[in-house]
């Protein structure tokens, strides 16, 4: 047995077919059917279900793949620990960010981080906040942007800023002009929000119930974007965060931006990493760099 053949299993698991967990590992798919049934031969029983266009684990193969999932990502750690221990701040480093912040945030901050890191390999990928956490969890990622708070506290959170919410109104809306918005003011207003598992949405949410406001009934958007669209369309009006409105991120015509009266309704930005993380003290320096660069 050794490690390579323990990630075919794993991938044979996470996609459930031969050709496509072959792909994945880069090798022929008859070298990775030969590997998982020679595993097979050495555990000495049965670790994955053979039907036609099926393929399943059997419940000790679901069981070998959970343990194998934890020595691969403890192999990784004790690879990444010798490596970062020669050179802290060199090499990759895999960061996440959710649809709503991620396009806005790293405009602003990845001239400083490349800055302050230029022997860094920046790797950046976009998920909504449930599956950050998980790949986080499972080793996929080293950090993520999150907004807070976090449930897991396998996971420490460094708090970077809070990033307030603006309302945006169609042009003529009886609210365009407000020099003192204040949140009873969207009393029985409806909301544009996003779909289910976008963290926007629910503090939109959280707004609406403050405020009296209520979801606009039948429509739910996949994206900031069309949310922009449609208030510009004057199909409603919507809560959008501070950054996707600063330059150099334009607005549609015929939308209007409305700033509440402090205190705004806000939410608050952290990295997260695993409080098990070799790098916590490199993620430490990354999170004040970002910290910074927002606050300029």
């Amino acid at each position: 047995m050794n490690l390579r053949d323990l990630r075919y299993l794993v991938a044979l698991s996470d996609l459930r077919h031969f050709g496509r967990a072959a792909q994945a590992c880069h090798v022929s798919q008859p070298t990775l059917s030969m590997q998982i049934k020679k595993l097979e031969e050495e555990f000495g029983v049965p670790l994955v279900e053979r039907a036609p266009r099926r393929v399943m684990l059997t419940p000790v193969g679901r069981e070998i793949v959970d343990r194998a999932k934890h020595v691969i990502h403890d192999v990784e750690q004790m690879k990444e620990l010798a490596r970062r221990s020669r050179d802290p701040e060199a090499g990759s480093l895999r960061l996440g960010a959710f649809p709503t912040l991620g396009p806005y945030l790293l405009p602003h901050v990845l001239p400083a981080l490349r800055k302050r890191f230029p022997k860094m390999e920046l790797l950046l990928s976009e998920e909504k906040s449930d599956v950050l956490v998980s790949d986080l969890r499972e080793g996929k990622l080293d950090a993520a942007f999150l907004a807070l708070p976090l449930s897991d506290d396998r996971l420490y959170a460094e708090p970077l800023f809070e990033e307030a919410f603006l309302l945006a109104v169609p042009s003529g809306h009886h609210l365009a002009n407000a020099r003192h918005l204040r949140i009873g003011d969207l009393v029985d207003e409806q909301l544009l929000l996003l779909d289910d598992g976008h963290c926007l949405r629910e503090q939109a949410l959280d707004v609406c119930e403050l405020a009296g406001a209520h979801e606009k009934p039948g429509f739910r958007a996949t994206s900031l974007e069309t949310l922009r669209q449609m208030v510009a369309l004057g199909n409603g009006v919507t809560l959008l965060p501070d950054l996707s409105v600063r330059p150099p991120h334009v607005q549609p015509e015929g939308l209007e931006l409305v700033r509440f009266e402090a205190p705004a309704p806000h939410r608050r930005i952290a990295l997260a990493w695993r409080g098990s993380s070799p790098l916590d003290g490199l993620l430490r320096n990354v999170a004040a760099t970002v910290r910074g660069a927002i606050a300029e």
